[in-house]
């Protein structure tokens, strides 16, 4: 039978990805169901080509305007909107597979109510687990969910580990996650106060929507990337380092304690980890180029631990500091971290000012313990409030 699939956040860069490795195999997968923002005319095209049960958009305008469209189509797709609808389409009982792609906090209701549900989750959306944490975690294993890493790190990583997920606190050392170190790693810290927006998103390995642009550019991404690390593999936050490796073809290692290192090696392409998480525990093909390692003689790697990548990158360090503070600090951080790049995005603020809205929100809550969706859902609020308070008086 064909895997039906739901995916969260079709229109984004995660999901076009996803269902072109879809199309190349029609006799496998079907689309059950898409969601999206506001891009009504990409969706639109995704329900021409591929005919989904459902198709999902964030708001109500948004969903009569794609109604109307699909309706003048002929089309055989209900439409639906809101939050409730996109949780609906990601936990219904037709489902057997959720693509778990839409950015930041806003895709953690789903996300929770596709575990709850058992599904095989495809997880891109690494907000899940650095807000939801443990609440995700038990949600995940009270539905009996099995949860796919899709970031190309986190899917290197899980290549790289034995089968056994009990035998890892016996045989692995550390993990190794790789950066690229974006588009600034090379630029004068000095001079990054003066960085646009297009500047920012201009990442010269990966092709990526703007949000994760920027973070990648302030490696914010690679902070978020070590929470989501600490709780998707169960590992102690002292067990993670970052390596920066321009190139961008080993996307991550393990370090064994023996001394040995696994890594996996792939071009810069997510089709690679998408079409891992869809077949796994087989194979198929993604789509990407194959590496031509007569082209890797220049493979380079730089320590992070140094004072230029330091004051270029100072968001990485709250990942361990997030980590060792009480429950909730890294929802707190994800939560100030999403206004401050909008901010940016908006020009409201300079892009050196996206760390300084960041440390200044953290230190101005302390992080009560989240228990259930609600508790994260209202420290997120309380969290994105503070964040835009900082945003004003940088403004003024």
């Amino acid at each position: 039978m064909k895997q039906r699939v739901t995916v969260l956040g079709s229109t984004g860069s995660i999901g076009t990805s996803t269902l072109d490795v879809m199309a190349r195999h029609p006799e496998r997968f079907e689309v059950f169901a898409l969601s999206a923002a506001t891009r009504v005319e990409l969706m639109l095209q995704q329900c021409v080509q591929f005919k989904p049960r459902f198709a999902v958009m964030a708001s109500v305008p948004h969903g009569r305007e794609l109604a109307q469209k699909i309706k003048a189509n002929g089309l055989p797709v209900e439409v639906l909107s809101g939050p409730d609808a996109i949780e609906l389409i990601a936990c219904h009982e037709l489902v057997d597979t959720v693509m778990a792609a839409i950015v930041g906090a806003a895709g953690l209701a789903s996300c929770i109510a596709a575990a709850r549900a058992g599904k095989r989750l495809l997880l891109a959306n690494k907000e899940a687990l650095v807000v939801g944490g443990d609440v995700f975690l038990r949600a995940v294993r009270a539905g009996g969910a099995t949860l796919l890493p899709i970031d190309s790190e986190h899917s290197a990583i899980f290549q790289s580990l034995p089968e056994d997920p009990a035998s890892w606190p016996h045989r692995v050392e550390k993990i190794i996650l790789t950066a690229s170190g974006g588009p600034f790693r090379t630029r004068a810290p000095a001079t990054l106060a003066g960085v646009t927006p297009d500047e920012a998103c201009a990442h010269p390995n990966w092709v990526m929507g703007r949000k994760i642009s920027v973070d990648s550019a302030t490696m914010m991404n690679k902070a978020l990337e070590v929470i989501e690390a600490r709780y998707l593999f169960g590992v102690l936050p002292q067990q993670i380092e970052v390596v920066i490796h321009p190139q961008s073809v080993i996307h991550s290692m393990v370090q064994y304690r023996d001394a040995s290192v696994v890594a996996q090696l792939g071009t810069p392409d997510m089709r690679v980890p998408i079409a891992y998480g869809l077949a796994w525990p087989e194979r198929i093909e993604s789509g990407a180029r194959t590496l031509d390692f007569s082209t890797l003689s220049a493979m380079s790697f730089e320590s992070f631990d140094t004072n230029d990548h330091r004051s270029r990158f100072p968001g990485l360090q709250l990942a361990w500091e997030a980590l060792r503070a009480p429950p909730g600090t890294c929802a707190t951080l994800n939560a100030a971290n999403e206004v401050a790049v909008a901010a940016f995005l908006d020009r409201r603020i300079r892009f050196d000012q996206i760390h300084h809205v960041n440390l200044e929100t953290l230190q101005a809550l302390t992080a009560s313990i989240p228990r259930t969706l609600d508790d994260l859902l209202a420290l997120d609020a309380h969290a994105r409030a503070v964040a835009q308070g900082v945003v004003a008086r940088l403004e003024r």
